[in-house]
């Protein structure tokens, strides 16, 4: 089967052809048609996430369907849809599994990091991690929705009930939070890079109330801010955007150092917070209220063999949405 794979950090995948995978008991083999890309892979591409396999299938938003599978799987069909995300395998005894806490568990795999994932013709994945997916989303919209979606939807719901809330980079997981703030009737404020006059008109035209450099300060304070950009110095300026009582929550996997900053800015119970990965609660909801709303995916569509480019692409901000790798 084809695959792009990442032999080493820092450098660009490689068209190769891989064996066939074959799934273990628990697990089932996936053709996939559609792989979303994550910030999560430019991280393990630039060597800033420092523990990945090697080599490396990358890609943790597939779309597939099954070809076969183990003989402990009772929980899906041949030939049935499914979506892989992040979160691959936990170990069901440590004391975060035990507590309702799988995103934390201490022996946790991950798709496209621990285990190989969709930048490929084929996977295999653990059938208790996967999930059905909703008939009215094509491959290439639903992709999406299994990252930026589901773990985008893990620190929205951080927020609490916050009325006004702040969105600190406006890309994949940003886009599809702001259908569902406006169906709850909630305001976003959307802050892009200084001068990304694109960016900030594409999120004024999905609903934002005001859209804005990152560098200012919105014209009125938060109730609450979800910094997606994996930059460590919007933290002090989203506590100084956000009310007494505000929270702060840090979306992503990888961020670059938090500047100091003074306590007052903090103070008055403001809270700051991060996300670690998902849940399979957090996806069976998401995935169950998406086409409800429904939320729309804004995709931008590359071929397997066109990863690369789709990489540079989201790195230099030039992706409105969503990438997403069409491997049929």
């Amino acid at each position: 089967m084809r695959a792009m794979i990442l032999s080493a950090p820092r450098q660009p995948l490689r068209l190769v052809d891989l064996p066939m995978p074959k799934p273990n008991s628990e697990q089932v083999l996936i053709r996939v048609h559609a792989c979303a890309i994550c910030r999560t892979d430019l991280h393990i591409v630039d060597g800033e996430l420092t523990h990945p396999k090697l080599p490396l299938v990358l890609g943790h938003q597939i779309v597939g369907t099954i070809e076969a599978k183990g003989e402990g799987v009772d929980k899906f069909n041949i030939g049935q849809r499914v979506g892989v995300p992040w979160l691959g395998h936990t170990c069901n005894h440590c004391r975060y599994c035990l507590s309702n806490r799988e995103n934390l568990c201490d022996y946790a795999e991950f798709t496209g990091y621990n285990l190989d994932g969709g930048y490929a013709e084929y996977t295999v994945a653990d059938h208790h991690f996967c999930f059905p997916l909703d008939p009215s989303y094509p491959d290439l919209q639903a992709a999406p929705l299994l990252c930026g979606g589901l773990i985008g939807y893990r620190a929205y719901s951080m927020t609490g009930d916050a009325q006004k809330l702040g969105f600190y980079g406006f890309g994949s997981s940003a886009h599809i939070l702001i259908q569902l703030a406006r169906h709850q009737q909630r305001q976003v404020f959307a802050f892009t890079r200084p001068g990304d006059e694109q960016g900030q008109e594409f999120a004024r035209q999905l609903g934002a109330v005001w859209a804005g450099g990152s560098d200012v300060l919105p014209p009125e304070p938060l109730d609450a801010a979800i910094i997606f950009a994996p930059i460590g110095k919007l933290v002090p300026t989203a506590l100084r955007a956000v009310v007494k009582g505000g929270v702060v929550v840090c979306a992503g996997i990888h961020m670059s150092d938090i500047p100091a900053f003074p306590y007052e800015i903090l103070w008055e119970e403001r809270v700051l917070r991060s996300v670690a990965n998902l849940t399979r609660q957090d996806g069976e909801e998401f995935l169950t209220l998406a086409p409800q709303i429904p939320i729309h995916t804004e995709v931008n569509a590359f071929a397997l063999t066109q990863a690369n480019e789709a990489l540079d692409a989201l790195r230099s901000g030039k992706i409105e949405g969503s990438a997403v790798l069409v491997v049929d």
